[in-house]
């Protein structure tokens, strides 16, 4: 079964603890934040951050979400 990649994401960070998240997050930014000028760019940019920032929100099944 072929998975999304939205799908293998979540799952990767299902196994990861708060400071490997951090470590993703900032390498994520850090990719993002080079230098494009054009409106679907950032309009792209604005969406795949949106997403990240609610896939490290979702809590674990069972698990209390970190604050």
């Amino acid at each position: 079964m072929i998975q999304s990649p939205k799908l293998a994401i979540l799952q990767s960070l299902d196994g990861m603890d708060q400071v490997q998240m951090e470590e993703v997050l900032k390498y994520i930014k850090s990719v993002l934040n080079q230098p494009q000028r054009t409106s679907s760019y950032q309009r792209f940019k604005r969406e795949a951050m949106k997403e990240i920032r609610q896939a490290l929100r979702k809590p674990k099944d069972g698990m209390p979400q970190a604050a």
